[in-house]
């Protein structure tokens, strides 16, 4: 193989599939300083043990196609794989919606109408139609796809970021009020002497003041995507952790400076999820010019870069589901693939699934709740994903110990314990949190939103165990079928089943 990709340019890489959009700064800012606290959080005991375990499996794995389905299926057996690679592309299904929900309230503000990015059946229909276009768009041409979303996170991120964090420095010189410093609400800010002063770590009366740690973590996933590169390093071993702390710093500095941003512009009450960066772009603009005419422009460059992130996602999960078919996991239905390769069919669930999901802003008014909402079932789903991952990579320390690891976790056993067992106890609480109404938004009936989150989670979960179940040799390719039959291994139902005609016929 080519080691061909630089420390840097990996690194920059993988930062750019953390930071897939500005949708996550409002929910950041929300936390006003305590955000040190949750991004700190993320970064150091989610981010790094992540970053480094997916390293060491990539490298192991590298030259087979399937990712985490081959990760986990060489831990614990491929219907364990199975589970972690379907939930790897529901959780992005799951994603779409809050993705594209920002996408929808950026283009209300493209067109001056603000009040729409509110307003949840604008929201809910929009949803619907731009996944639907974004997957036809890849279902016609995987190559055009890629040309749309090339320039999606320079042109959609990065400089809509800089800005933000250019006009935030600005509202501070020129002697604004700064937001973080008139927070008045507890959960923010404590009183002393009569006056508010921002609060750095977490306020915490009950876990519900902790739920938007959970948020804020599924920020931060995605690192372990660009694991797969890591045999094309010159020096893997001592090259990787330096790809993990730039791809961190990268993803800290843009996530930390653009949410401060907001938190500084905005008070701590005019902070929406949704909205919140184009009402800061709104606010700092109409004080620095008297207009806000730069914010459709921004808005249309942030709607461009969050169309992009989706479309880049809608192809990629859904090929590692796929890989799954030469192994039979998949029926014939789920295997059909357009004349160049492309999952049809599986694109073609996941716009139905989607167009339930994003059903949800058609009935409840609080976009807000349902964006975080969203979230939190999304993030329930990718947190078994990591779960699994941490225990594959621990359990194949002891399993194939003469495994060629182009990376290994330095410490041996104990320093893989050691990183995988942080991030493994890290995601297990953020999954309990992913269950807890955040005290921040006004979520209603608490037992309704625990059992949408729950139900979603328990659906998910149930969908790959049932299709394992009734799996059969006929769904494989024909060609994987004839070398199975060649080779003489009969893989489990037909064994069960040869077994009882044989037990009928002896019988």
């Amino acid at each position: 193989m080519n080691k061909t990709i630089t420390v840097s340019a990996l690194g920059f890489m993988t930062a750019a599939s953390i930071v897939t959009s500005l949708r996550g700064l409002p929910m950041m800012a929300k936390e006003e300083m305590e955000m040190f606290f949750y991004i700190g959080f993320a970064v150091i005991l989610f981010l790094i043990p992540a970053g480094l375990v997916a390293a060491e499996l990539g490298g192991a794995f590298g030259n087979r196609e399937g990712g985490i389905y081959v990760w986990v299926g060489e831990a614990f057996g491929k219907p364990v794989g199975f589970i972690a690679i379907f939930l790897s592309w529901v959780q992005n299904i799951v994603f779409y919606p809050t993705g594209l929900s920002f996408a929808a309230a950026a283009l209300a503000f493209t067109f001056g109408a603000p009040d729409l990015a509110n307003n949840n059946i604008y929201v809910g229909l929009f949803t619907v139609v731009a996944f639907w276009l974004c997957t036809l768009v890849a279902l016609v041409s995987t190559q055009f796809a890629a040309k749309v979303t090339q320039y999606g996170f320079i042109l959609g991120t990065a400089i809509p970021g800089l800005i933000l964090i250019g006009a935030c420095l600005w509202w501070v010189m020129s002697g604004h009020t700064i937001g973080w410093n008139v927070a008045t609400d507890p959960s923010v800010a404590v009183a002393t002497d009569g006056h508010p002063h921002p609060r750095w770590f977490p306020y915490v009366t009950s876990l519900g003041g902790l739920a938007f740690l959970a948020g804020i973590l599924l920020s931060f996933a995605g690192v372990e995507s660009q694991a797969v590169h890591t045999n094309e390093l010159r020096n893997p071993k001592t090259g990787y952790p330096v790809v993990i702390m730039i791809a961190a710093l990268v993803s800290f500095a843009i996530f930390t400076l653009g949410a401060l941003a907001i938190a500084g512009i905005l008070r701590y009450e005019q902070i929406n999820l949704q909205t919140g960066v184009f009402d800061a772009f709104s606010t700092v603009f109409t004080a620095m010019l008297g207009s806000t005419w730069p914010v459709p422009v921004l808005s249309l460059l942030i709607c461009y870069g969050a169309l992009g992130g989706v479309l880049a996602w809608i192809t990629g999960p859904s090929r590692g589901l796929l890989a799954t078919a030469h192994d039979g996991k998949l029926p014939p239905w789920m295997q059909k693939t357009t004349k160049t390769g492309v999952q049809k069919n599986i694109l073609i669930i996941q716009g139905i699934v989607v167009t339930a999901l994003s059903s949800i802003y058609l009935v409840v008014t609080d976009v807000s709740v349902v964006f975080f909402l969203i979230t939190a079932m999304a993030v329930s789903l990718y947190i078994i994903v990591y779960l699994l991952m941490y225990a594959a990579a621990i359990r194949l320390r002891y399993t194939q110990p003469d495994l060629e690891r182009s990376f290994k976790v330095p410490g041996g056993n104990v320093g893989m314990w050691l990183v995988a067992g942080i991030g493994f106890a890290a995601v297990a609480f953020a999954f309990v949190l992913a269950f807890v109404p955040p005290d921040q938004l006004p979520i209603g009936n608490p037992a309704i939103y625990v059992a949408l989150v729950a139900g979603g989670a328990i659906i998910f979960t149930a969908a790959p165990i049932v299709l394992e179940w009734f799996r059969k040799d006929s769904w494989l390719p024909p060609e994987d079928r004839a070398a199975r039959l060649a080779s003489g291994r009969v893989p489990p139902p037909e064994r069960r089943a040869l077994s009882e005609k044989k037990a009928h016929a002896h019988g």
